[in-house]
């Protein structure tokens, strides 16, 4: 996926948080897919938000890089999701490595990482958190 084809976020002033420091929207509530990734850019990368309605009261939302370490493709987005070894986990299309979802942690290989934000619903904006 290139630049022109990923979501954009519209310009917004960060918003303050108790847990978190700043918070920044990357996309919106429309934009998401249930049980799927969509892919929105933010600072110049790709992130791949995947929402799981089901997970929790609202929904799960989790935010990672797209970029597959292994191929270096953009493609962490349109992994299958699943759940392994207790774990919720989306599975790198071309080589099928699975990275969890709540600390971007590969199963098969500890040497791969996948950097992860936490991500929210704000009213009908999905934000990540800055700091």
């Amino acid at each position: 996926m290139n630049q022109t084809s990923a979501l954009r976020s519209e310009p917004r002033p960060p918003l303050s948080a108790r847990v978190h420091g700043r918070w920044e929207t990357v996309c919106r509530r429309s934009d998401l897919v249930a049980r799927s990734g969509v892919v929105a850019w933010h600072q110049g990368r790709q992130l791949a938000i995947f929402y799981l309605p089901e997970q929790a009261a609202g929904g799960q939302l989790f935010a990672i890089d797209n970029r597959d370490p292994r191929s270096g493709a953009n493609v962490i987005g349109r992994g299958l999701l699943g759940q392994l070894k207790g774990c919720l986990v989306v599975a790198a299309p071309l080589y099928k490595q699975h990275f969890c979802l709540d600390d971007g942690s590969c199963l098969e290989d500890p040497t791969q990482r996948l950097q992860v934000w936490p991500a929210r619903l704000y009213g009908d904006d999905v934000q990540i958190a800055l700091d």
